[in-house]
């Protein structure tokens, strides 16, 4: 087994630790800890403070999922606050591009008016789902939990080198619209790396929520301007799609994995349900005799994949539109009935399978991860879709809106098309792994369909491999659809594989890209035997683990005479 040797360090703290693609973010989610509140506050307050220091991947306008464990109940259960398409959506409201050139978006669109602009806006999860939690699982409120947002906001934060790529990245796009550009062009030009960047119409708009809630966006003033610019500009969002949005409370897909009890999110996400597959396809082979890199254990990677996306194409969509074999999908038999099919010794590709007959047999986004010594979990996956979103930032709000219409399958008659009021599909997959019922690790990562892959290597990584997390989410990874004509027909590889390795891969019939990341900046905790709680993030992103330790005075400190 290749050593993987870290570029960042873990933190291990006893009371809490709070694990997110900012500095700034994790520091906000620790001051809840100080504050008395618990893990839930710290990830509300984190994710507040992403959208003002991390505004290209999550904002309050976006969608995503939380998988959480409560400490009084030992109940994991799943919040989906994705988002949902506006009413007046329809199937043949984007032109496809037919003859797509190799590696493009798999739904792309003429003009890509799925993706930029006002018709590429769905209506938002996020602002509804947040509150949510923070009012059922929290200990402090809104006004609390928003401060170190409004803080950075109002008074600035200096532009990291991750975010000054991004804006150079896209800044022909961010220049097309005006509330946008003079945040992040300030006179006509991306920001220099420290430079400041100040949002002050943005603090402005998260005082109002402070103040006033959810409802400010759902049925108030700020939902109204939000319309106000979608008839301007030709988007579908009505107030009656804000006031009809509402967050769904989901049971978590369970797999388990060498004792291991694998919690994720389900469908409309598929990331939970592939997890488990593909958990389930490994469970039949000894894959730590493998060795981590080897090209046993690179191959049957690859091909686990392939099945996995083979099935997720036909399977997989918005769960109250149709029937997702979620059960089927994840049964132990159907695992062992797919596994038949992979080669050791040559790449394939695969047709889905049916998993229906198994039933009753029993793009940018960011992540967010949290645990305390109560025994709460937090693993929220949040996004935009694509960064900046649509880089629609509605006027006089300082609200960069999301692109999530970019998600549906832009061709009609497919099991994700564009319906009105429709989840679209994600590869989200915050995850909770426990031992015993007890907490032993959560984790997530940004990455669009790559995310669900990325998260089942880290499993495997630190249960199979017996890396540390940190390790785990720093470890090289490889990705694949196995799909002809999609970005993912090749075999995605990240450098630090051995290249004997990369020679055997070939030699089986694989086409090999090397690419510099796979997936974004996963982070995570792990608990260990003795209750304290080790926080990871990786090289890809900004991501800065944060923790509590120590506590209030001892007792016997307290009968001490006063100092004089």
């Amino acid at each position: 087994m290749i050593a993987i040797k870290t570029i960042k360090n873990e933190v291990v703290a006893s009371r809490g630790v709070v694990v997110t693609n900012h500095p700034l973010a994790s520091a906000a989610g620790v001051e809840m800890l100080a504050m008395g509140g618990n893990a839930f506050d710290a990830a509300i307050a984190s994710l507040f403070t992403l959208t003002v220091v991390e505004p290209m991947m999550v904002g309050i306008f976006g969608g995503g999922f939380f998988i959480h464990r409560d400490a009084k109940t030992g109940k994991v259960g799943v919040l989906d606050n994705y988002a949902v398409s506006p009413k007046a959506s329809t199937e043949d409201m984007y032109e496809p591009v037919m003859e797509r050139k190799p590696g493009q978006y798999l739904f792309e669109t003429v003009g890509r008016k799925n993706m930029v602009g006002h018709l590429a806006v769905a209506v938002p999860g996020t602002l509804k789902g947040w509150e949510k939690i923070l009012v059922e699982h929290g200990r402090l409120g809104l006004p609390d939990v928003t401060e170190a947002a409004i803080r950075y906001a109002e008074r600035g934060f200096p532009a990291s080198a991750y975010l000054v790529r991004w804006i150079n990245e896209l800044r022909g796009d961010l220049a097309l619209y005006p509330d946008t550009a003079n945040v992040f062009l300030p006179g006509g030009s991306p920001p220099k790396i420290g430079d400041p960047i100040m949002r002050p119409a943005y603090a402005e708009t998260l005082k109002v929520v402070a103040s006033q809630g959810s409802s400010v966006l759902y049925n108030g003033k700020l939902g109204k301007a939000i319309v106000d610019d979608m008839e301007e500009n030709g988007g579908l969002i009505t107030a009656e799609d804000l006031a009809a949005y509402e967050v769904v409370e989901r049971e978590p897909v369970k797999g388990i994995y060498r004792g291991f009890e694998v919690y994720s999110v389900p469908p409309v996400s598929s990331g939970g349900a592939h997890i488990v597959q593909m958990l389930n396809l490994f469970e039949g082979y000894n894959v730590a005799s493998f060795g981590f890199g080897s090209p046993a254990h690179l191959h049957l990677t690859a091909e686990a994949l392939k099945i996995a996306f083979a099935d997720r194409q036909s399977y997989m969509g918005d769960p109250s539109r149709m029937h997702v074999p979620v059960e089927g999908i994840t049964s132990k038999s159907y695992a062992v009935d797919r596994a038949k099919l992979i080669d050791p010794d040559h790449a394939k590709m695969y047709s889905p399978g049916d998993p229906n007959l198994y039933e009753g047999k029993g793009s940018e986004t960011t992540h967010v991860s949290a645990m305390d010594d109560g025994g709460n979990v937090v693993a929220a996956t949040q996004t935009l879709f694509s960064a900046f979103g649509s880089m629609v930032t509605t006027p006089g709000t300082g609200m960069i809106l999301n692109n999530c219409m970019g998600l549906f399958d832009s061709r009609p008659g497919r099991a994700n098309s564009v319906v009105g009021g429709k989840r679209m599909l994600s590869s989200m997959a915050p995850t909770i792994v426990t031992r015993d019922g007890q907490p032993f690790m959560c984790l997530g990562t940004p990455g669009g369909t790559h995310i669900f892959p990325a998260v089942f290597q880290a499993i495997v990584d630190v249960v199979d491999f017996g890396m540390t997390l940190q390790q785990a989410v720093e470890a090289p990874r490889i990705w694949t659809m196995g799909i002809k004509g999609t970005d993912g027909e090749k075999l995605h590889v990240e450098p630090g594989f051995p290249e004997e390795s990369i020679q055997a891969l070939r030699a089986k019939g694989h086409e090999i890209i090397v690419m510099p990341t796979v997936a974004g900046g996963m982070n995570g905790v792990v608990r260990d035997a003795a209750g304290l709680m080790h926080g990871a993030a990786c090289w890809r992103a900004d991501g800065t683990p944060m923790g509590l330790s120590g506590g209030q005075a001892d007792p016997k400190a307290l009968k001490a005479p006063p100092l004089v």
